[in-house]
C-alpha cells in the first residue's frame, strides 16, 4: 500500500504497517516534495504518532537543505503528539501515550532552538510557533506578543492562532476581532471561543446568526459560542441545530454539548419546537 491509498482511507482502517510506509517516504529525500509533504501531513494522525515518527520529523525540521515549506509541516505535525501528551496517564488507551517523555522534551527544545535562530526560514519558524503552543512553554507568551506587534500580517496571523493556547492575550483578541483581514477575524473568533472571552459575545453571535457571514466564518463562530459567556448564546445555539443546512446543525449541536447547555435542558425539549 502507498501514501496516496493511506490518504484516501480514514485512518483507523490503515493497515498495522502504515506507519512504515510513512517512514519509508520521510527517509527518502530523492521522492518528490509533494509526496513527503504528504508523509508528514499522514505521520502527524495520532494513530501513527511514536518516537520513531517524531525522530524521522525532527530530522527534516533541523535539516536547513529541506524546503521552509517541508519543515514547516513537519514541525506541525508534531504538534498532536505534543498536545497529547499533556493529557492526563489516565485519558490514554491502553498502549500509553504516544511520546517517551524524552522525546517529548526533545522536541520542545528543538522547538525553541530552531525558532530563535534567526537564519530559519519565516514559514517554518511560523509553522514552529503554530505547533509549540499546543504543550505549554514558558517562552510562547513573549513569542506571541513580539509576533503581534511585528507589523507583519503573516506573522500576525500565527500570534493570533497561538492565543487560542496561550492565557493572557484578552485585549489583544478583541483587537483582532475588528481586523479587517479574513484570516487574522477567523482565529480571532476561534481564539475568543478557547479563552471563553465573555467581552467577545456581541461580534460572535452577529457572525453565528448571519446568512451573510462568510461560511468558514460562521461555522468557526458557532463552534466559538460553545466556550463564551452569553446570555443569547444558548438560544442561538438552539435555533441553529434545527436549521436544515446540516453542517450548520451539527455544528451548533456539538457547541451545545461543549457549553454544557444540552444538560440543562428540560427533557421535553423537542427540537422540532425551535424555529429554523
Amino acid at each position: 500500500m502507498d501514501l496516496s491509498e493511506l490518504n484516501e482511507m480514514d485512518p483507523w482502517d490503515w493497515p498495522e504497517d502504515a506507519d512504515q510506509t510513512i517512514l519509508a517516504v520521510l527517509h527518502n529525500k530523492k521522492a518528490p516534495e509533494a509526496e513527503r509533504l504528504l508523509a508528514c501531513e499522514l505521520g502527524g494522525d495520532f494513530l501513527v504518532a511514536s518516537d520513531e515518527m517524531a525522530a524521522a520529523m525532527l530530522a527534516l525540521l533541523e535539516d536547513a537543505g529541506e524546503p521552509a515549506a517541508l519543515r514547516g509541516q513537519a514541525a506541525i505535525s508534531l504538534g498532536p503528539a505534543l498536545e497529547s501528551m499533556e493529557i492526563d496517564e489516565y485519558d490514554f488507551p491502553d498502549d500509553g501515550p504516544p511520546l517517551s517523555d524524552a522525546m517529548f522534551r526533545r522536541i520542545q527544545d528543538t522547538f525553541r532552538k530552531l525558532y530563535q535562530t534567526a537564519d530559519v526560514p519565516k514559514l517554518t519558524r511560523r509553522r514552529i510557533l503554530e505547533a509549540s503552543v499546543r504543550a505549554e512553554a514558558d517562552w510562547h507568551a513573549n513569542a506571541i506578543r513580539a509576533a503581534y506587534v511585528s507589523g507583519d500580517d503573516e506573522w500576525k496571523l500565527t500570534a493570533v492562532f497561538g492565543m487560542q493556547h496561550v492565557d493572557g492575550f484578552d485585549a489583544q483578541i478583541l483587537e483582532a476581532l475588528q481586523s479587517a483581514d479574513k484570516e487574522i477575524l477567523f482565529e480571532a473568533v476561534l481564539a475568543a471561543g478557547s479563552q471563553g472571552l465573555a467581552e467577545a459575545a456581541p461580534i460572535i453571535c452577529k457572525l453565528a446568526k448571519s446568512n451573510r457571514t462568510e461560511r468558514s466564518l460562521r461555522l468557526a463562530a458557532i463552534e466559538a459560542l460553545g466556550g463564551i459567556p452569553c446570555d443569547d448564546g444558548e438560544e442561538i445555539l438552539l435555533d441553529l441545530s434545527t436549521s436544515t443546512d446540516e453542517e450548520i446543525a451539527e455544528t451548533a449541536d456539538e457547541a451545545l454539548a461543549i457549553s454544557g447547555a444540552l444538560v440543562e435542558l428540560d427533557g421535553d425539549y423537542d427540537p422540532e419546537d425551535v424555529e429554523d
